[in-house]
């Protein structure tokens, strides 16, 4: 026998199902990102080399073009807030096609933006939870008024500082959605807008 075979390093083989996993995720969170209105955003995985660890003998960086022109560069280095409150939806969206956690925690995954986009992004995160438990923390109404159950979180900042944690239902949920757009409970112009965004 004229030389002998070695099989590959598992971190290897590792190696190289990420990289062909890469192209096509990237491509999926551009799909998300377009519909979360930012068309045009080229988005990118890049691996090198690591020492090997429990994640494998690779690292992956993720980066993001926003703008026609301009190279992708880090995402950290180069998304606005409200960008990386979306790149972070999309990534979220296009992990879930392979499978993914039974539970999502999401803090305030809507910072930055409103109006449309917020919308969209309350309609992304309903379709997120059609197979997960999705749990997120929000300020904007448009996205509140799609979730299946409400809690109200509040703060008092005494000595020391609690919080409590109500579940809302019924008018309460109206009630606070007004809240949310800067009425109270006798704001009969705020409530009727709360009550629109519910039966939307």
């Amino acid at each position: 026998m004229i030389g002998s075979w070695e099989p590959r390093p598992r971190h290897w083989m590792s190696f190289v199902a990420r990289r062909r996993a890469a192209r096509p995720f990237a491509r999926a969170v551009e799909r998300q990102l377009a519909e979360l209105g930012m068309q045009g955003v080229r988005f990118q995985v890049q691996l090198s080399a690591a020492e090997l660890g429990p994640r494998g003998a690779d690292r992956a960086e993720l980066h993001v073009s926003a703008n026609p022109g301009v190279d992708p560069a880090p995402v950290a280095a180069t998304a606005s807030g409200g960008e990386l409150s979306r790149i972070a939806l999309a990534i979220r969206i296009a992990a879930r096609a392979g499978g993914g956690p039974s539970t999502l925690l999401l803090d305030e995954v809507d910072a930055g933006v409103g109006g449309r986009t917020a919308r969209v992004v309350g309609e992304k995160l309903r379709e997120l939870s059609a197979g997960a438990q999705v749990l997120c923390i929000t300020h904007l109404p448009q996205i509140a008024s799609l979730a299946d159950v409400h809690f109200r979180v509040e703060k008092d900042s005494g000595e020391p500082v609690t919080t409590s944690v109500e579940r809302l239902e019924g008018e309460a949920v109206t009630e606070e959605l007004a809240r949310m757009l800067g009425g109270d409970a006798s704001d009969e112009a705020a409530l009727q807008h709360a009550q629109s965004l519910r039966a939307s």
